[in-house]
């Protein structure tokens, strides 16, 4: 179930690239426009700043990536153009396999989505997302995730395969740029046994992992946050 070497390869450049919604708030001011930033913009930013992005310019960056080394690669989501948008990459390996590769949900590897496939596996798997096990179901044309947590409880995604067209995934890239709302920070942080998942979510920052949420002591202004 997990990607090969080619398509883990590019998959790691992005293992210090939190998913955040800072970035596009201080690019509004900067910028005085709402928009989705070029790849080249994006790593000029994160060579000087550190910065990173949304999901829409993590998975814009991580299709650049890929293709660049040789990968096949395009964006799937649900809900776009809308406040619930969220987006995510299919990576096509050397053998034609594919690939779901979600930054923006902070996943920990790009998990096989081929049931033709004989490595594909309908299991509860481990090691791909924090905190839990991860269940792949084919469903029509598309997939379905199930997520499941250490206590039991089950939440699930849905996403159809068909690529979004470059000019639409950019269209909604720029809807969701101009969207400003609360602050938002996910990140992958590796501790001694496990990987877990550290969010700042509306002035709030906890840790989840195998046992379970940590919420963080609470801070009192942005120098301390930062």
């Amino acid at each position: 179930m997990r990607a090969t070497h080619d398509i883990l390869h590019v998959w790691k450049q992005f293992d210090s690239h939190p998913m955040e919604t800072l970035t596009k708030a201080w690019y509004s001011v900067i910028s005085g426009e709402g928009k989705q930033r070029s790849i080249e913009v994006m790593e000029e930013h994160r060579d000087r700043y550190g910065l990173s992005g949304n999901c829409f310019d993590l998975a814009l960056w991580l299709i650049h990536n890929c293709k660049s080394n040789g990968i096949n690669a395009y964006g799937i989501g649900h809900d776009l153009h809308t406040p619930k948008a969220h987006v995510a990459v299919i990576a096509i390996n050397h053998k034609g396999r594919r690939y779901f590769c979600d930054l923006g949900d902070q996943w920990i590897e790009p998990i096989l989505i081929d049931s033709t496939s004989q490595d594909y596996c309908e299991d509860e798997l481990e090691g791909f997302v924090t905190g839990g096990k991860v269940r792949a179901e084919t469903i029509n044309e598309g997939i379905r995730f199930a997520y499941i947590r250490s206590n039991g409880k089950v939440s699930y995604q849905s996403f159809d395969l068909t690529p979004i067209p470059a000019d639409e995934l950019m269209a909604a890239a720029n809807y969701s740029q101009s969207l400003l709302r609360h602050p938002l920070v996910e990140m992958r942080l590796k501790k001694t046994n496990e990987i877990v998942h550290w969010e700042f979510d509306s002035w709030n920052s906890f840790e989840s992992g195998s046992e379970g949420l940590i919420l963080e002591s609470k801070l009192e202004n942005d120098e301390q946050w930062a």
